[in-house]
């Protein structure tokens, strides 16, 4: 019996590490696209962690803009898990026009009832939006920069990266500990972020 509790517990450690292991790849991202600089880079200079993810969209960069420009909680939705960030409402798969006036210092709100997360850092339609988690003194604590570059066959590459700043303690979770649970559960939310808006902009007309 306690040969097979040992074999059990090993087991579940190694599928753990494997699934952190796994859920630090990121998703379909370019090596030049890693190191590429992008908008909002500069909001956080020295970053304690940098996660990029990339997918290309058979769409122009002027037919995937509406889709982020409305996202939100309590908007269209994040294109996610909506049970989790959009209080169980379906993300909306249609255009919604009275969503799409953005500029800096809009909120689009990262779950039901939140004002101040995520707030609209910089904004250039069809080429960028910034989002941000900032402190009550305005420093930066986490940026979610989404980029839109047109390829050379006229399709749409979203690239989108997200840094940290030193202090990161959602929660008040030890930095170390929302870190670790962080990558992770990053890597499932964006990967269903991206299809999402991949699958809405490219089945629109």
């Amino acid at each position: 019996m306690r040969r097979r509790q040992v074999t059990v517990l090993t087991a579940s450690i190694a599928a753990v590490a494997a699934l952190v292991a796994y859920c630090n790849l990121q998703v379909h991202v370019a090596r030049a696209e890693q190191t590429m600089a992008l908008d909002g880079d500069d909001l956080i200079p020295n970053p304690i962690g940098v996660v990029n993810h990339a997918i290309t969209i058979h769409r122009l960069p002027s037919q995937v803009w509406p889709w982020l420009a409305q996202m939100g909680s309590g908007r269209a939705g994040w294109y996610a898990y909506d049970f989790i960030d959009n209080g169980g409402h379906r993300s909306s798969s249609q255009i919604i026009p009275s969503y799409q006036k953005i500029a800096a210092g809009s909120v689009m709100p990262a779950i039901p009832g939140a004002k101040d997360v995520f707030v609209v850092a910089r904004c250039e339609p069809e080429r960028s939006l910034v989002l941000a988690w900032r402190l009550p003194d305005g420093e930066y604590r986490t940026t979610w920069a989404f980029s839109l570059i047109k390829t050379a066959t006229g399709q749409t590459r979203l690239v989108v990266r997200g840094r940290i700043a030193s202090g990161y303690r959602p929660y008040g979770l030890p930095q170390w500990l929302a870190l670790f649970i962080g990558r992770p559960a990053h890597f499932i939310m964006e990967r269903k972020q991206m299809l999402g808006i991949a699958w809405r902009a490219e089945s629109s007309p």
